[in-house]
């Protein structure tokens, strides 16, 4: 599969080019966009911070530019906590879109949206600060009312980037649960599998 791989409010971190070389040892071609200029960030606050400055709409418009070269063979969009809600909003607007793969996190999905089956896997920690059970009650049941085929994976007593091991956050046996899960995933749309629309 083609997926571009979105890194989290943390920056382009070495987690986010360790994922995307075990998604190429599985045969996936991978690019990952650094929508911050290079900037990496050790908490959670600096890192919104910065996003903050640059603003959701110029986030949102580096992620269509970066994307858009390769849109055409049919994206998987994949994504960590921020990049999570930058990929669902890319996916969401891309008719020619395979799947999304969410990574702790997911997006307000815009009153217009409409998919034709198109396949939502999200990695979730239990609880989630920034994924209250309330919120991802109603994304749940929103996506579905959109056409979208959508998994969720919850994973209790982790933290919400969990998957990054240079963060606190860290949980070994979530991260591998998640990619074991995550790669079945990407394996089953396959190279004929189905699109959004």
């Amino acid at each position: 599969m083609n997926i571009v791989l979105f890194h989290s409010t943390h920056g382009p971190r070495p987690a986010v080019r360790e994922a995307a070389e075990r998604l190429r040892g599985a045969g996936h071609q991978v690019w990952t966009p650094d929508l911050f200029g290079g900037r990496t960030f050790d908490t959670v606050e600096e890192g919104m911070a910065h996003q903050e400055g640059i603003g959701r709409e110029e986030l949102l418009r580096r992620a269509v530019l970066a994307a858009a070269p390769y849109s055409e063979r049919g994206l998987v969009y994949a994504g960590f906590s921020l990049g999570a809600s930058v990929a669902q909003t890319l996916a969401l607007g891309d008719h020619r879109a395979r799947g999304l793969l969410l990574l702790h996190g997911t997006s307000d999905i815009a009153p217009n949206a409409a998919v034709d089956g198109l396949p939502v896997q999200l990695h979730v920690a239990e609880p989630d600060p920034f994924e209250t059970d309330d919120w991802l009650s109603a994304w749940y049941l929103r996506m579905g009312r959109i056409g979208a085929d959508v998994e969720v994976h919850r994973y209790p007593g982790a933290g919400h980037l969990y998957t990054d091991p240079g963060l606190p956050d860290y949980d070994a046996e979530a991260a591998a649960s998640t990619w074991r899960v995550a790669l079945g995933f990407l394996d089953s749309l396959g190279e004929d599998g189905p699109t959004g629309s």
